[in-house]
């Protein structure tokens, strides 16, 4: 079996594999609001706090590109399904977790098993469904990974102030369980099954070394600060760029040997593509590093409860929907001046945050802030994804949305390590003040990917 029939997906196969892709991306969110009852029932360190979030993503990272090559090769409706059975039993095992170690181990998992998710929606959709119906489904997609974060930052402030028998935040992971039941047969009835006619097989050797790469730095980062930077810590870090080196050159003679490695060289050799690289990376572990810290200011430093505190970040995230949809229509008008602009709607609203800390206002007054947080951070995004992927070689498409993807997680889970352990570390000092330096760090940031975005488009625009 190669491909299936175009047209064969159906508006059913679609609502099932939609479904199927929210599940793991609300999960990414899902948590963050229930971080300090999680704290508070477990008795959770702030390190083991940042690797609930930062473990999730490291996983999730890893296996993503991973579970595309799987779906190509064994059957992309199998994989989902495996994906899917994999993620409601990992589900489980955070709800039923006793410690914060055992959760912790409990959401690497999930994260594992949630990154074979999306690769076979996204394969599905194009495999399966009609040329003229792709784009309005491929816009579904974008819409439920946008809307994944107000549903998971809503959803785990109300499930947790709910405490349904007593559940309290484990009711965040136990929803998972019907959900995924659910899921699983409806994509066994409705999803025609799909595989590539020349599926690339499995760089092992890429995604071990790739794995290597972001555990060092989430270790390094996660314990540093805790332990005061013993020289372990240091040794650690220095590994990362030896490990850096030993992908590259794995990845160099994978391509030699003619096979498709994990992450392209050629694809990286590109100047667009690495300079888009270079700025997003850095900005959305900021970004990361932020949603860490702003559910557990609003709850431990404002006094919000759980459900009220997912209500006030409905803003941030619904601009950020907004944001995501104009992107294209905006990049015709300016171009990669879009993403300059972005960033500095984002350093706006950092600044009325910090207005809000330093004044010592009511929690309502951060909204105009959020709106301005969520709509930069949408326009950044979007429109460093068009930059990069319409500079990636067009052999190597897929390849290259899988980079991108990767870097986009991994530069996540860092930030959440990094800037997660210097939060936890000055939260004690008061969280007004742990929140404006996160808050600080991604002023700095922001403005430094103003400057670069408005570089690339003046070298742009004199092309």
């Amino acid at each position: 079996m190669t491909t299936v029939e175009q047209g064969r997906l159906g508006r059913a196969g679609l609502a099932v594999v939609l479904l199927a892709a929210l599940l793991p991306m609300t999960d990414a969110f899902i948590v963050n609001v229930a971080l300090p009852a999680i704290a508070g029932d477990l008795g959770a360190s702030g390190a083991e706090l940042e690797l609930v979030v930062a473990g999730y993503g490291l996983a999730f990272t890893v296996f993503l590109v991973l579970g595309g090559r799987l779906g190509d090769a064994w059957g992309r409706r199998r994989v989902l399904v495996a994906g899917l059975v994999g993620f409601t039993v990992a589900s489980l095992l955070c709800a039923v977790a006793g410690s914060g170690g055992w959760l912790v181990a409990a959401r690497v998992l999930q994260g594992a098993a949630g990154a074979l998710i999306p690769p076979q929606v996204l394969g599905t959709i194009q495999a399966a469904e009609s040329p003229e119906r792709r784009p309005r489904a491929m816009s579904f997609y974008a819409a439920a990974a946008g809307f994944a974060a107000i549903l998971g930052l809503v959803l785990g402030g109300v499930l947790v102030q709910a405490d349904l028998w007593g559940t309290s935040w484990r009711l965040v992971f136990l929803v998972n369980l019907p959900l995924g039941v659910v899921a699983v047969v409806l994509a066994v009835v409705l999803v025609p099954d799909t595989r590539s006619p020349r599926p690339m097989g499995v760089d092992v050797r890429g995604t071990v070394l790739l794995a290597l790469v972001i555990v060092l730095l989430l270790v390094g980062l996660n314990r540093g600060p805790v332990l005061g930077w013993p020289w372990w810590v240091v040794v650690v870090l220095a590994l990362v760029p030896v490990a850096v080196v030993a992908l590259w050159r794995t990845e160099q003679r994978v391509v030699a040997r003619g096979r498709v490695p994990l992450l392209p060289p050629s694809v990286l050799a590109a100047p667009k593509v690495r300079r888009g690289l270079l700025v997003v990376a850095p900005f959305l572990a900021a970004w990361a590093g932020y949603l860490f810290a702003l559910p557990l200011t609003v709850q431990d430093g404002f006094g919000l409860a759980p459900a009220v505190a997912g209500l006030t970040v409905v803003p941030m995230s619904a601009a950020f929907l907004v944001g995501s949809f104009a992107v294209p229509r905006l990049r015709v008008k300016r171009g990669d001046g879009v993403l300059a602009a972005g960033a500095l709607v984002q350093a706006a609203g950092v600044v009325w945050l910090l207005g809000v800390l330093a004044a010592g206002g009511a929690v309502w007054w951060i909204v105009p802030g959020l709106v301005l947080v969520g709509l930069g951070q949408a326009l950044v995004v979007g429109s460093s994804q068009i930059s990069v992927l319409g500079a990636v070689p067009g052999e190597f498409a897929g390849a290259g949305g899988g980079v991108l993807v990767t870097t986009q997680q991994g530069a996540m889970a860092v930030g959440v390590a990094g800037l997660g352990s210097v939060y936890t570390g000055l939260a004690g000092a008061g969280y007004a003040t742990a929140f404006a330096v996160v808050l600080g760090v991604q002023l700095v940031v922001a403005i430094a990917v103003a400057v670069a975005g408005q570089r690339e488009a003046m070298s742009s625009s004199a092309i």
